[in-house]
């Protein structure tokens, strides 16, 4: 039979149905993605889900073409596939014909983006809903209440400025996702850029008694990059280790040039942010960068966060082809390294 050799060469899993409801013929990926051979044996007994089972007996009755979904477990990770099921004249009668499409990266996509839209509407429902119970009151009971009228006004405005900084964030990760496959190829002075975004943090950092100590080269360091974005991740980092840093304890910025990176293979400067605070257990450490991840949600929305400045730092420094490392210690404090390639 023709049709068997062609099934062997395909790429894709391709099991074949015969008339007689048996397994005619099943191809090395499939037999990879099923984890038996089957061949000779009743199509129940290789592939299992009643999806697949109810449709392929629909396709053996009546010779319309179906789909459905077929869900696999290999190697700690599930799979999601499309299964196309189509009749074909065989010698013996009607056959059907099952095609494997693995469509795992379009769910989790599309997962992705309903848990976003879903913090989303978190983040916003909470400042929204007191605006909205503050402004009731503001109109009942405290309208003549100078007192509670003031305190009222001003917790408003600091919600009001939460969804601001939301909304900006998510703007400012929006635009940089676009933007991500274009390497940035202005000249950027590492040195000058963190002494400007440092004599602007300066005044933050001194409301908690906290000095930002500078290790910094002689001279200049150019890297190719984007201005404006690199102060973003600088003043991102910087600012974090002022918040969680503790009061009276310094902050250190270090700027190194390295003559090669073997991961990157390229030459590399390093610029390393430590703080002095808590700490960060081990087990938070690779989960930072996600969008809305927090290790202390109150304490960060307390002291303004949106939980999307690490996502945007770690888009930033992808763009630029670079690396972020983030080392911990409980009770000893955090140290964020950005690893930008040197032309």
């Amino acid at each position: 039979m023709m049709i068997l050799p062609i099934l062997a060469a395909l790429p894709i899993p391709v099991v074949l149905v015969g008339p007689n409801e048996r397994i005619e013929a099943v191809n090395v990926a499939a037999q990879r993605l099923l984890a038996t051979d089957g061949t000779g044996r009743h199509y129940i007994t290789g592939l299992r889900q009643p999806a697949i089972l109810d449709a392929v007996e629909q396709v053996l009755r009546d010779g319309e073409t179906r789909q459905c979904r077929y869900l696999a477990a290999a190697d700690a990770r599930d799979s999601t596939w499309r299964v196309s099921i189509v009749a074909v004249g065989l010698p013996q009668g009607r056959g059907a014909l099952l095609s494997f499409e693995d469509i795992s990266a379009v769910e989790e996509a599309g997962q992705m983006r309903r848990d976003f839209v879903a913090n989303v509407s978190h983040e916003l429902r909470t400042p929204l809903t007191a605006l909205l119970g503050f402004v009731e009151t503001l109109k009942g009971a405290a309208r003549d209440d100078p007192v509670a009228r003031g305190r009222f006004l001003d917790i408003m405005d600091r919600e009001a400025g939460r969804m601001a900084r939301l909304v900006a964030d998510l703007l400012s990760l929006s635009r940089v996702e676009a933007e991500e496959r274009r390497r940035p190829v202005e000249q950027v002075d590492l040195v000058a850029l963190i002494r400007a975004v440092a004599a602007t943090l300066e005044p933050v950092a001194a409301q908690s008694d906290i000095s930002l100590d500078l290790h910094l080269p002689a001279g200049s360091a150019i890297v190719p990059g984007d201005l404006g974005q690199l102060r973003q991740v600088l003043t991102n980092l910087i600012e974090n280790a002022i918040k969680y840093g503790g009061t009276a304890k310094p902050v250190t910025v270090t700027l190194t040039q390295v003559t090669a990176d073997p991961a990157l293979r390229a030459d590399v400067a390093r610029i390393s942010v430590t703080d002095q605070g808590e700490g960060i257990a081990s087990h938070h450490l690779p989960r930072l960068t996600e969008r809305f991840y927090r290790i202390d949600a109150h304490r960060s929305r307390e002291i303004g966060g949106t939980g999307l400045g690490l996502a945007i730092v770690k888009h930033i420094i992808n763009r630029h082809r670079g690396r972020l490392r983030i080392e911990s210690v409980l009770g000893q404090g955090s140290t964020f390294t950005v690893i930008l390639p040197v032309e």
